[in-house]
């Protein structure tokens, strides 16, 4: 009676042995789930938000009209803007701020901009070895703008129709 027992225990156990053996085979061949992130780089959404940017109109003008909006909205106080008229009447700013260590990425900002000046764009790599590296000014967001503008051109493109 027990070495029938025995017999059957070993040979269930075989079996469960069989079945966990092709299990692991097919996700051993199966496609990787995982990517090589530095070489490689997953997609991201139209509305992810990452480094900020000022963008510029197709004739190399910026677009900050200096409503002020975005300094009024932002609920961290990370934003801080100076203006003053041109000759031809217009209001731009002469300085424009951003401390990214105070930064949220709450969007309000971008939400806030009635021309689109300022954006979070698809830059999520912006590491820096000092705190004072992320104290953005006018000439680096402006740089932003123009080193990602086909790509927030587009996300912003994608993403119009639900706005």
């Amino acid at each position: 009676m027990f070495l029938r027992i025995k017999q059957f225990i070993k040979g269930a156990l075989f079996l469960e042995f069989i079945k966990a053996y092709f299990l692991a085979m097919k996700y051993f061949f199966a496609k990787k789930a995982t990517i090589n992130y530095p070489f490689e780089k997953g997609p991201l959404s139209p509305r992810f938000r990452g480094e900020h940017a000022l963008r510029r109109y197709p004739n190399g003008e910026e677009r900050c009209i200096a409503c002020k909006l975005c300094e009024a909205i932002c609920p961290a106080q990370a934003i801080t803007i100076e203006a003053e008229p041109r000759a031809d009447g217009s209001r731009r700013t002469t300085r424009y701020d951003i401390d990214m260590t105070k930064c949220i990425y709450c969007g309000l900002c971008q939400e806030a901009c009635p021309v689109d000046a300022i954006v979070e764009g698809p830059n999520f790599e912006f590491a820096t070895e000092t705190r004072e590296e992320l104290f953005y000014d006018k000439e680096r967001l402006l740089a932003n703008g123009d080193r990602w503008e086909a790509a927030i051109a587009m996300n912003l493109k994608k993403d119009a129709p639900y706005r």
